[in-house]
């Protein structure tokens, strides 16, 4: 409890608390680029991956047996407390539910009450599917995490270290909903979804007229993620800020939180919005 209340300021008028600066700006983290495999396909777990990013490695998460596809956490980078919101692969590979999308929210709600800045970190290959899902309202569910990031005006950081597909990337506070700054690791995925999935319905009529339906996906598959789905695809469209070395990630958020430090964003001139139900 000491230790959570040492990440909160007394209210919300008050500024985060802030320790002595930890020379994160060139605190370069090599272990990053083990951590994270190549592969798409392997997972690896996300805790590693936050512990190399803040402070002494201390974090503390928020609802850990809820929802574990999802981690919400606090901790410190360079001395100031931040919110990190981050898929975690070894479960469910990452993917959003309903229960994932309404436990972040409401962490993110709660970041942007206290003026808590927020660092996302994607790898995400969209949301999760089934009619289970659907009656358990995942769209709704996804519609809060959505409205809930274009709500907050605290300083807000994006990560891309792999996958980020389809809607649930959107929602993972991406350039279109307003996050101040979006990094991507070159081993980056952003997509409306896999290379493979894609090659099957675009071309499924010219797949299922093919002699050799197996050899033409793969030369498809092929053709479409080397130009598609290469590292500066993002960065040339404007999804992504800056393609960064994965040593270079606490730096580069270090470096972000302190530009963003005196982010100034006024309210519309409005009552306020409707919060999706």
């Amino acid at each position: 409890m000491r230790y959570l209340l040492s990440l909160l300021p007394s209210n919300y008028l008050e500024p985060v608390p802030a320790g002595p600066p930890r020379g994160a700006a060139d605190d370069a983290r090599p272990r990053l680029a083990e951590i994270v495999p190549a592969d798409p396909s392997k997972p690896y777990d996300m805790r590693l991956v936050i512990g190399e990013l803040v402070d002494d490695g201390e974090f503390l998460e928020l609802h850990e047996s809820w929802a574990p596809n999802v981690i919400c956490a606090l901790a410190r980078i360079d001395g100031g407390s931040v919110g990190i919101v981050a898929n975690q692969p070894t479960w469910l590979a990452g993917v959003l539910d309903a229960a994932a999308a309404q436990k972040a929210a409401r962490f993110v709600r709660f970041c942007d009450a206290f003026g808590i800045p927020l660092v996302t970190l994607v790898d995400v290959p969209g949301f999760l599917p089934g009619t289970d899902q659907e009656h358990s309202g995942v769209i709704r569910h996804g519609a809060k995490l959505l409205y809930a990031y274009c709500e907050a005006t605290v300083p807000r950081i994006q990560v891309i270290l792999r996958k980020a597909y389809g809607g649930a990337y959107i929602v993972m506070d991406s350039r279109s909903i307003g996050t101040d700054l979006s990094l991507a690791w070159p081993s980056n995925e952003i997509a409306v979804m896999g290379a493979e999935a894609a090659v099957n319905v675009v071309h499924r009529k010219q797949l299922a007229d093919a002699d050799d339906p197996a050899a033409l996906r793969a030369v498809l598959v092929d053709e479409y993620a080397r130009e598609l789905m290469h590292p500066y695809y993002a960065a040339e469209r404007g999804l992504v800020d800056d393609v960064i070395d994965p040593a270079r990630t606490r730096a580069a958020v270090a470096g972000g939180l302190a530009m963003l430090r005196d982010k100034a964003d006024p309210p519309p001139p409005r009552k306020h919005g409707n919060v999706p139900l």
